[in-house]
């Protein structure tokens, strides 16, 4: 299982991933599920990844070799995020077909993405791209998505989130829904892929890598809980 979670706001984007991957408690490993792909001043595409794996890096295995190819559209060359969601969900359906044979197998080749980033002369812009291929965008009303491990997550982001939020406090946000998923999902786990990106500026480095030796993290998960500990005894008496 895995949780990533992306929001298009006010000042620009934030998007975070968990990096585990796992078959049962025997085959837990780390996949890094937060790629980037940019043109210099031109464009900055975040696309995050949740399901199955195989079918996960295969549609990332595609979208960069025809960019390499310069085939006629590629993620380098559409004008527009929305024709890189449909990009993303082609290859999906593409990939899932091209394995319909093994599914007697059992197994699930079903995946979700998050598509998001800015292409020069249109706003930041956020899709989810569901199994089927097909996608929808974020609104001002609904500026987030969820997949993966999401359930756990979600309280603190429906309380606190909406499009005017600060960059900064959407990501304090999404690393608590993280800590929030990690105490309550094994199948969840550091380390974390965090990036900010401010509107208008093309520039992915406000990238970075959060483990459990990460000071920041550290102190903000122990003041989210010590908080709701101090909350939780201030409320008031039962009365029935």
């Amino acid at each position: 299982m895995t949780y990533c979670v992306a929001m298009r706001l006010e000042q620009g984007m934030i998007f975070a991933a968990d990096s585990r991957t796992n078959a049962g408690v025997d085959h837990i490993a780390t996949f890094r599920k937060l790629h980037r792909f940019e043109v210099e001043g031109e464009r900055l595409v975040v696309i995050m990844s949740a399901g199955n794996l195989a079918t996960t890096q295969s549609v990332l295995s595609l979208l960069r070799q025809r960019a390499r190819d310069a085939a006629p559209k590629h993620i380098l060359n559409v004008p527009s995020l929305y024709d890189i969601a449909e990009l993303v969900g082609g290859i999906l359906r593409e990939v899932i077909d091209r394995d319909a044979g093994q599914r007697q197998s059992g197994v699930d080749f079903g995946s979700s993405f998050l598509v998001g980033g800015q292409i020069r002369g249109e706003a930041p812009r956020l899709f989810h791209v569901y199994p089927a291929g097909n996608f929808i965008e974020a609104t001002v009303d609904t500026p987030y998505f969820q997949i993966g491990e999401s359930k756990y997550g979600k309280p603190i982001i429906d309380r606190v989130v909406d499009f005017r939020l600060p960059l900064e406090q959407a990501m304090k946000c999404a690393l608590i829904s993280f800590d929030s998923t990690i105490r309550s999902n094994l199948s969840v786990g550091l380390p974390l892929d965090a990036m900010l990106y401010d509107a208008d500026s093309f520039d992915g480095s406000r990238h970075y890598n959060i483990d459990e030796h990460h000071a920041f993290y550290r102190e903000l998960r122990e003041a989210w809980s010590d908080g709701l500990r101090d909350t939780f005894r201030s409320l008031p008496p039962l009365r029935l």
